[in-house]
């Protein structure tokens, strides 16, 4: 008796439904696409003719990152359409803090098994953070890897590529003694700290539970969208006596505040300065997490900082606050 064939469908893995996928999302990507891109979705590489005029001496900046497990919340609520643009923001946001202009983005989907709703869903969240922030998709890749990933489960990546004059870049070299911590709201808890929000929240609550002291669902808390600050740092980057910004990620305020500090300078950090969000004393009460956890694990509302010097800080806060942005002094340079 013949034996059955086995096809690589058989396996786990349905090209057809990646080619659907693609399809599918041709127009979304597209719309993010400008003069600069040379290449269309579904070549071998993307092709990004940057203009370089107004450059004297032009230096590309580029980050990569993910997600983290605040795509177990995303699987647990069934909605996949914010971490796609956390995943870009968060990328953004990096490289702004270094005084560069983003260009073009690259995005890693892997799953178990490909669902198209679901990917469709993934890289319109990429779309739309690409369009927002003036940035063009021109690449990804999409793997179907059955028994790395249970079902419904995936993971992301995602590369920016950025531009900057090399005259011009923030690196905190500028940043004195006597400079003041200008704290800048997140939106949530961003991509940072889901692992032990998890593991405390989801202890006692359900993820489409409604919680009076949030007054929305976890979910709706949980997967609000990391916010980006690129139109912010765009316009504060260009004022005088700003010598600094920090990301506020993985490592909270002050681990991540301390990677552009010149060396022999620390930080003095007023942490009554800012009234935490409902989130953060949810979580520290119910998981009676320490202090010091708190701080190094999330940003505590606290997502951007500017450091300034202080004869300027006045007048940067008030640039910011005519956006619209709500402004804490956090603290000081030593």
């Amino acid at each position: 008796m013949a034996k059955k064939p086995i096809t690589y469908k058989d396996s786990g893995v349905d090209i057809k439904a990646g080619e659907e996928l693609v399809e599918s999302i041709k127009s979304v990507v597209k719309e993010t696409h400008n003069d600069s891109v040379l290449s269309n979705i579904g070549g071998f590489g993307g092709f990004f003719k940057p203009d370089l005029k107004g450059f004297k001496n032009p230096v590309f900046v580029s980050s990569v990152d993910g997600v983290g497990t605040k795509l177990i919340v995303a699987f647990k609520a069934e909605r996949y359409d914010s971490v796609g643009q956390d995943l870009v923001n968060h990328c953004i946001n990096d490289i702004a803090v270094c005084g560069a202009k983003p260009l073009f983005f690259l995005d890693y989907f892997s799953t178990g098994k490909l669902e198209k709703e679901v990917g469709y869903e993934v890289v319109k969240g990429f779309a739309t953070a690409c369009k927002e922030n003036g940035v063009a998709l021109i690449g990804g890749e999409t793997a179907e890897m059955p028994d790395i990933y249970d079902a419904g489960e995936f993971d992301l990546a995602g590369t920016i590529v950025g531009i900057v004059d090399e005259d011009k870049v923030i690196n905190g070299s500028t940043i004195e003694e006597g400079d003041v911590l200008l704290g800048f709201r997140s939106s949530g808890l961003h991509t940072n700290g889901y692992s032990l929000a998890r593991k405390v929240l989801f202890s006692k609550y359900d993820v489409s539970q409604y919680i009076e002291d949030l007054g929305c669902t976890l979910a709706d808390e949980l997967l609000k969208v990391h916010r980006s600050y690129l139109p912010l740092i765009t316009e504060l980057k260009e004022m005088k006596g700003v010598h600094g910004f920090s990301h506020i990620t993985g490592g909270g305020l002050v681990g991540n505040t301390k990677r552009i500090l010149p060396e022999g300078r620390k930080l003095d950090v007023n942490w009554e300065s800012w009234e935490r969000p409902a989130i953060y004393n949810l979580i520290q009460e119910l998981g009676n997490v320490p202090e010091e956890d708190m701080q190094a694990t999330f940003n505590l509302g606290i997502g951007l900082v500017c450091v300034v010097s202080y004869e300027e800080a006045d007048s940067v806060k008030a640039a910011a606050e005519k956006r619209g942005e709500e402004v804490f002094e956090v603290g000081k340079v030593l």
